[in-house]
């Protein structure tokens, strides 16, 4: 893809070009006069603005490798669940605190047979209202950057389908972090969600996203440009910055 169209896509985004000294490098922020490998994520980022979509997908695993599910009788009533099932069972749980000021639970979006799988870390106030996640400023952002790669969570023409998921179902008082019992009450159902979906590939936007996935504890930017693997499916994990953050610091983008 030439530098015209590829500067197109990233005004679309929100994005401001920029060019580096070294390509491939970025600045280390805590010592201007070094550089440091630009971070995995972003890589894959650019190659699948410069190539056709497909392409960032061929050499991940097969949608022949299952998920397992976490041993644990939370995991096991659902483990069964087919969509409709499982959507009925999230919107009517009561399993923590979460429950008692919702409006509804927010149970994801998008192709059920997506290939990319995006998690986020809870609903917010307009999630809560309207039961689907990342219909805010943030979602509008990120279904820039998806359409940027060609993927939809409602594909139409040549577009790849991507299905849009959150730790918590629930929104948290005033829009805090989960607390860990409520992101492990719902663990299960986003266990189930990734082995229904089989994914070849996770995209964690944000630190809560990340940790709760990865099981670490880690900050964000140590998980950044690294391939991690989903601990009961095997899926690649690749994590970045939630669009909320994007949206508040533009230069990182």
């Amino acid at each position: 893809m030439d530098s015209t169209k590829r500067e197109q896509y990233l005004q679309a985004m929100g994005i401001d070009a920029w060019r580096l000294r070294d390509r491939g490098a970025v600045p280390d922020k805590e010592n201007p006069g070094s550089i440091y490998a630009k971070p995995s994520l972003d890589r894959a980022l650019d190659k699948a603005i410069a190539e056709p979509a497909p392409a960032i997908l061929e050499s991940l695993p097969s949608r022949e490798t299952a998920a397992n599910t976490e041993t644990s009788p939370k995991n096991e009533e659902v483990g069964e669940l087919d969509w409709p099932a499982l959507e009925s069972k999230v919107k009517s749980c009561t399993d923590c605190v979460l429950c008692e000021n919702r409006q509804q639970a927010v149970f994801g979006v998008g192709d059920q047979t997506a290939d990319l799988l995006v998690v986020g870390e809870g609903p917010g106030a307009e999630e809560d209202k309207q039961g689907l996640p990342f219909v805010g400023p943030a979602g509008q952002l990120l279904d820039k950057m998806l359409a940027a790669i060609n993927f939809s969570r409602q594909p139409r023409g040549e577009q790849q389908g991507a299905y849009i998921a959150n730790i918590v179902k629930c929104r948290p008082p005033r829009n805090r972090d989960p607390q860990p019992e409520e992101a492990a009450a719902c663990r299960g159902y986003l266990e189930r969600q990734i082995a229904l979906l089989q994914p070849k590939l996770i995209l964690a936007v944000g630190r809560v996203a990340a940790q709760n996935l990865l099981h670490s504890d880690a900050p964000l930017g140590r998980l950044r440009g690294t391939e991690h693997r989903h601990a009961t499916s095997n899926t690649p994990v690749m994590v970045t910055y939630h669009p909320a953050y994007l949206l508040r610091s533009p230069g990182e983008k």
